[in-house]
């Protein structure tokens, strides 16, 4: 017993190998990332099958461009879950487009003259930030290769400053 006391905190958990349960972790995660894509693919499959009822007579314009970028929706989704798989992360760009054709499709099924000015606005207000994201996402150094952002600006920041000194 007191052998056992004795030893380091560590040491007493040595069953419990943590690598061990991450990787288990992250292979039920993949496995539900999988199991959407299967599902989605799913919908998609049924998605197309309307797409194409809604082409017969009598031809409703509206509802076949809803379907049309429904389908698109999911398609983008469907390369959002893709991405994750490949590169265990979530692309920003992919999740950010989703949401523009997301918001575009709900003023085009409803129109813009139909919808209250309100919520045109707040559409227009999203769909900017939105455009920002994308832009700011451009300037914004990949993190999953071990690239450090902060690091990088401070390391700027220091040029910057030790360059300023040397004007003065």
């Amino acid at each position: 017993m007191q052998g056992l006391l004795k030893k380091p905190f560590m040491t007493k958990y040595e069953w419990l190998n943590r690598t061990l349960i991450v990787r288990c972790l992250e292979t039920v995660q993949d496995l539900i990332v999988i199991s959407l894509c299967i599902g989605l693919f799913s919908l998609m499959a049924i998605q197309l099958r309307a797409m194409f009822y809604s082409l017969l007579p009598p031809l409703n314009f509206q509802a076949v461009t809803s379907d049309i970028l429904f389908l698109l929706i999911l398609v983008e989704l469907f390369r959002l879950l893709i991405i994750y798989l490949q590169e265990q992360r979530v692309s920003i760009g992919v999740a950010v487009e989703v949401s523009i054709v997301s918001v575009l499709r709900e003023v085009i099924v409803r129109g813009v003259l139909e919808a209250e000015w309100n919520q045109i606005l707040a559409a227009c207000a999203f769909l900017l930030v939105m455009a920002v994201l994308l832009i700011v996402r451009v300037w914004l150094p990949p993190t999953f290769d071990g690239i450090d952002p902060e690091r990088r600006v401070a390391l700027r920041n220091q040029l910057l400053t030790s360059e300023k000194r040397s004007v003065d």
